[in-house]
């Protein structure tokens, strides 16, 4: 069903609302019961000043229940951190959106509201509706700022007893790299996140995106950096793949829309790296929810969590 073709009323419809709470946007959807979006919204995060988007989250609640009358409701809040055990709350995500940690979003909605990290949330999307629908066991990766990362076991998503599984920009391409922001030397992030392209490419490229355009005009150094970086993350890749032997791989994440320049080269050396006994080798896709992903799967994580109640 198409954004804004839906019936008035929706009283016996189950509608449930997801958040993704973003560095610069607040993006909030409206879901039915299969998972289908039904409306979309979205709204300057401003982070930085104050606690203001909070309130921000509460008016795109109140308009998408004004939008289609709804009553009764769930709530799916993603975003960035490590959510606590009763994924309640973002129990970890210092210096960034103050107020964050450890805020109850039930208690301040005024309603069930469930809380998950914005990797984990992408990862639901793409299993319910999305590039992963109908695989049990999938790995996701999202390419953007940093690299972020979710894991799929039996069909469900796996947090690990702290919630913070499937951080696969956090694992080790090179022990002699340079430290990550949680100390981890030479990780994937580190070797393929925008916010190392500048050092990358000693100064000569601020964003992957100008490195690419360098790549396609057959720029040899943009091509030397480009390729190293799709090199190691086809490395990282291939170390997931061989600790849980997921079916799928989803690649998602701004820098997926380098397309062909990505998925070629990384599915070669992806082939070259992984363990595949008997030739047997997951696929490995590109995401299709793209900037609305860590909204619909927030909604979906919570509409599963609150049947499961």
């Amino acid at each position: 069903m198409a954004d804004g073709q839906f019936q008035n009323d929706n009283s016996t419809m189950k509608i449930t609302i997801g958040i993704d709470l973003g560095g610069t946007r607040i993006k909030g959807v409206a879901v039915d019961e299969n998972g289908t979006l039904l409306h979309q919204l979205f709204t300057p995060t401003n982070d930085g000043e104050g606690e203001i988007w909070k309130t921000a989250i509460f008016k795109t609640i109140k308009e998408l229940k004004e939008k289609l009358s709804v009553g009764e409701h769930v709530v799916g809040i993603s975003a960035p951190g490590l959510p606590d055990k009763t994924n309640s709350a973002i129990a970890f995500m210092p210096g960034r959106l103050q107020g964050l940690e450890n805020f109850l979003w039930g208690d301040y909605l005024k309603c069930p509201t469930f809380v998950l990290n914005d990797g984990v949330a992408a990862l639901v999307a793409e299993a319910k509706t999305g590039a992963a629908k109908n695989c049990s066991n999938v790995v996701m990766v999202t390419l953007g700022t940093g690299v972020g990362g979710a894991l799929l076991i039996d069909g469900k998503p796996f947090q690990g007893s702290s919630n913070k599984a499937g951080h696969i920009g956090h694992t080790v391409v090179d022990s002699d790299g340079e430290k990550d922001t949680t100390n981890m030397p030479g990780s994937l992030e580190e070797c393929i996140g925008n916010c190392t392209i500048e050092k990358r490419s000693n100064g000569k490229f601020s964003s992957t995106y100008d490195l690419l355009n360098a790549h396609k005009n057959g720029d040899p150094f943009a091509k030397d950096v480009w390729l190293t970086s799709v090199r190691k993350l086809a490395i990282g890749l291939a170390s997931a793949s061989n600790l849980i032997s997921p079916d799928t791989i989803v690649v998602g994440g701004g820098i997926a829309e380098a397309n062909e320049d990505l998925f070629i080269p990384l599915n070669k050396w992806f082939d070259e790296f992984e363990w595949q006994p008997g030739g047997i080798r997951p696929k490995i896709v590109k995401a299709i929810h793209g900037d609305l992903a860590g909204a619909i799967g927030a909604a979906c994580f919570a509409m599963d969590c609150a049947i499961a109640k």
